[in-house]
């Protein structure tokens, strides 16, 4: 069974996916033959529909648009802003962006068939808006909705509006619940694999809102993020420890066997040489590493210090 990685960074890390996704297509001996990438998912920086992690990405949507047709890759706009009012539908920015996606699913690819793009989304307001005007898009229920009681999570899978729900990664070893969905269900299911977040988090949806003021341009104070490790930051090792975490060998000896397909790699936010790690960590055959390394950024005569 196929596995399927929603990327991050889709317009923050342009540069990097135009160096992985010619190796991707052209050296799969490199990677793992039972994982696909399913999407990349991003906004653009200044976008006031965009939520979750303040975007920052400066690369032209035209040439986005343009690399995910050529290799056939699902592009996501990520407007999952949870506290978007009537007057903010009207953005001529994130209008223009969805005119550009959705008639970007029309064109024909270069190297691979075409592919439908879509939304991540939080705002039922938004939702209902982007379906009537721009019905070529599917549309991903965001885990800024934090979904952590399984019986809302259930109730979300069985919305016909979203393709894929987003949970709360507190549920990402709930097993016993997980069994108990339907294989429709768990088609639906897109786990978030590499959240950093406390475990213990009670503020999760309140950072998120706090982007979401931010993303409108309102004034507001920096949240102030709860965890006992917020100094260190984001770090893959200490990912590696969350509870929640799902790691490779999760992935192939539990989650697939169980009907599972797709998982989400969090880190726009981030940096590209950390992008690089969880594309060579869940992509890449060890033996194969160095030389996607090597591919995409060594150089006998660099210097990182």
């Amino acid at each position: 069974m196929k596995i399927y990685y929603h990327l991050p960074g889709l317009f923050e890390f342009y540069d990097l996916y135009k160096a992985f996704l010619p190796l991707f297509h052209e050296h799969r001996e490199f990677f793992y033959d039972w994982c696909e990438i399913g999407s990349i998912y991003g906004a653009p920086s200044d976008c006031i529909w965009g939520g979750g992690r303040v975007g920052f990405g400066d690369a032209d949507p035209n040439a986005v648009a343009a690399l995910m047709r050529e290799y056939g890759i699902s592009a996501r706009l990520t407007f999952s802003n949870s506290l978007l009012r009537k007057e903010h539908l009207a953005d001529v920015r994130c209008n223009a962006l969805c005119r550009l996606f959705e008639n970007s699913n029309t064109m024909p690819p270069t190297k691979t068939g075409a592919t439908p793009n879509g939304v991540i989304i939080h705002s039922d307001l938004l939702l209902n808006y982007i379906k009537a005007k721009y019905p070529g898009f599917y549309f991903v229920s965001s885990t800024t909705k934090v979904l952590t009681d399984f019986e809302q999570f259930k109730a979300e899978l069985n919305r016909k509006e979203f393709r894929y729900i987003v949970p709360d990664f507190r549920l990402n070893k709930q097993f016993k619940k997980l069994d108990t969905l339907t294989d429709a269900q768990k088609q639906k299911v897109e786990f978030l694999c590499n959240e950093c977040c406390w475990f213990g988090c009670y503020d999760r949806k309140i950072c998120y809102e706090n982007v979401s003021q931010k993303s409108l341009g309102e004034a507001c104070a920096d949240h102030i993020c709860i965890s006992p490790d917020a100094p260190r930051g984001y770090r893959f090792s200490d990912a590696m420890k969350n509870p929640g975490f799902i790691g490779i060998d999760d992935i192939q000896n539990t989650y697939a066997p169980a009907g599972f397909r797709h998982f989400k790699i969090e880190g726009r936010s981030l940096g590209s040489a950390l992008i690089l790690e969880f594309l060579l960590y869940y992509m890449t055959k060890p033996e194969y590493q160095l030389n996607v390394r090597e591919e995409i950024y060594l150089d006998s005569t660099l210097d990182l210090f």
